[in-house]
């Protein structure tokens, strides 16, 4: 263990014994506040599955990270890994029908770009060691502006099913009915990487800017990277937030309706006014005469 590490955390098993008391606040007061929206104890399960997960999955990553930047082709393999997990994890954050591939196109999307530009520029250069932390930051900021956009869009348009009707009776199509109830909700997905950004120097100091100092790095440097990766984030999550709503606005992503007993999971406030329509514009039954 170099200096560095040693000041900022010496790892033992002081530290092992810390986070399991950690880990157990954690899941007591989930349980016990039952901070779940069934109101039981299913979000304290998943308090302990993530953070057993992250145990394992940090010591994997530890062991296998020193072979994956040498190699091109597993350092390839090993982004397509965090693509897909990514994918997996927000869209059955978003839902839980067959629709919840679709969150991967706003991840791609807000990400691809950015990385090719910075490759394409120099700045990243096509090394393991550079390219899995940068490309990881972008990923996990689309992941969380997909989930929160998505989530929230869905839970507005169920809750105000009746101003996207009152929409489509004006005449709007489907998509306009829908993404202007949508989008104040999914907007809101932006707030983190905002409040972030705000704060960053005053209420925290990120992991990228303490990560280079404890690494020897200049100050300025440390601070230009942060802002970048700030900077950067804020570009992928608006991207990810605009293509999530856009989305669910045109009902790539939908999420089942539980309480309804009709065969479909997809919900179509607009069938009833169809319904309507054509009752009224059909003719009237003709009379028999006696």
């Amino acid at each position: 263990m170099n200096s560095a590490s040693a000041a900022l955390l010496p790892v033992n098993t002081v530290l092992a014994w810390v986070l399991a008391v950690f880990l157990t606040i954690a899941i007591a007061v989930t349980a016990v506040a039952r901070l779940s929206p069934e109101q039981g104890f299913g979000r304290a399960r998943e308090v302990l599955t993530a953070g057993v997960r992250a145990a394992v999955q940090l010591a994997a990553v530890s062991a296998v990270i020193g072979w994956v930047v040498h190699h091109v082709a597993a350092l390839l393999g090993f982004l397509l890994l965090m693509y897909a997990v990514a994918v997996r994890t927000a869209g059955r954050r978003i839902t839980s029908d067959g629709t919840w591939w679709w969150a991967g196109l706003p991840i791609m999307v807000g990400v691809v770009p950015p990385v090719a530009l910075l490759l394409a520029t120099g700045l990243l250069p096509v090394r393991g060691i550079a390219l899995i932390p940068v490309t990881g930051i972008l990923i996990g900021g689309a992941l969380t502006a997909t989930v929160l956009a998505g989530r929230q869009s869905l839970a507005t348009l169920e809750q105000r099913r009746g101003e996207v009707e009152a929409g489509l009776a004006l005449g709007l199509t489907e998509r306009d009915a829908r993404i202007e109830i949508a989008r104040p909700a999914a907007s809101d997905a932006m707030l983190p990487g905002l409040d972030q950004t705000r704060t960053v120097g005053l209420v925290t100091l990120p992991g990228a800017f303490v990560g280079m100092l404890l690494g020897g790095a200049d100050v300025l440097t440390a601070g230009a990277v942060q802002l970048f990766v700030l900077i950067a984030l804020m570009a992928v999550q608006a991207v990810a937030v605009a293509v999530t709503l856009e989305l669910v606005a045109r009902s790539r992503l939908t999420a089942p309706r539980h309480h309804s007993s009709a065969p479909s999971s997809r919900w179509r406030p607009w069938a009833h006014l169809r319904a309507r329509h054509a009752a009224r514009s059909s003719p009237p039954p003709e009379s028999s005469s006696s």
